[in-house]
């Protein structure tokens, strides 16, 4: 076996507290920095690099941004030396978990649909980080409750495609009394295309027919996203109820197009 370039030394040569997994496990995960936990995915070395010398390369080629790291996908993973399909893969589903993490920790405090930017953060997590176009739906009970998340269809760069009649019928099977429409825009732009807007009226529509509310339609960027609903293209839903999408005020009380806002 070749010997390693001179400073170049294996993780398992380090002392304890120095190495990533021992780290993690004497002092915590919040003491490890963002390479270190690459590192523990990347498992090990090459005969050039250890895995924390792999993380920090890799890290440095996004700007050392977990977010910018998130919209890589495997051909461009396997394109680093010393990363084979297996770690490529960890590291993805990594990323995943925490998508994932984040969007349900969100929607477990906030179940109930209030405002628009509670549907935004429920899939802010999973769509506004992704290089192609993904559609989803939430499904809303009376209670404006959201009890089941779906993704419909997933595309490429610019659009993705919608079946009405798919869309329906799971709405239908599912006993939902209201439906949500989000997507993304992997150009990070929250401009409604002339698609978008065709869409979203033929939806609307649709779902009278069906009474069935089409309560949103969301389009989330990188950082912020636009409703349909507060910019008044999808009529507002009638209820006793004085609060949030149930009695939401006129199109100019609200922002079209929101940055995200606290609560």
């Amino acid at each position: 076996m070749a010997e390693r370039s001179e400073g170049k030394s294996c993780i398992r040569e380090w002392s304890a507290q120095d190495r990533p997994r021992e780290k993690l496990a004497s002092k915590g995960a919040s003491y490890i920095t963002d390479a270190e936990l690459l590192a523990i995915l990347i498992s090990s070395g090459s005969q050039k690099e250890s895995a924390l010398e792999i993380a920090q390369r890799i890290l440095s080629t996004v700007s050392n941004s977990l977010a910018d790291l998130s919209q890589i996908g495997i051909k461009e993973l396997l394109e680093f030396k010393g990363i084979g399909y297996a770690k490529a893969v960890s590291i993805l589903a990594a990323l995943e978990l925490g998508r994932r993490r984040q969007s349900e920790l969100y929607r477990k405090k906030r179940n109930k649909i209030w405002r628009s930017f509670d549907a935004y953060m429920i899939l802010k997590p999973l769509l506004s980080e992704l290089p192609h176009e993904e559609f989803w739906l939430l499904y809303v009970n009376r209670r404006n409750e959201v009890f089941q998340r779906e993704q419909l269809s997933k595309g490429g760069l610019s659009a993705t495609v919608v079946d009405p009649k798919i869309l329906f019928r799971g709405v239908i099977q599912s006993g939902a009394s209201g439906l949500i429409l989000v997507h993304n825009h992997p150009s990070g732009s929250i401009v409604p295309s002339k698609e978008d807007s065709k869409l979203t009226q033929q939806l609307v529509e649709g779902g009278k027919l069906l009474e069935i509310d089409i309560i949103d339609h969301i389009i989330i960027g990188n950082t912020s996203y636009y409703s349909f609903a507060d910019a008044g293209y999808i009529p507002r839903r009638l209820s006793h109820d004085s609060t949030g999408y149930h009695n939401r005020g006129k199109a100019s009380d609200h922002q079209s197009g929101c940055l995200e806002q606290g609560d």
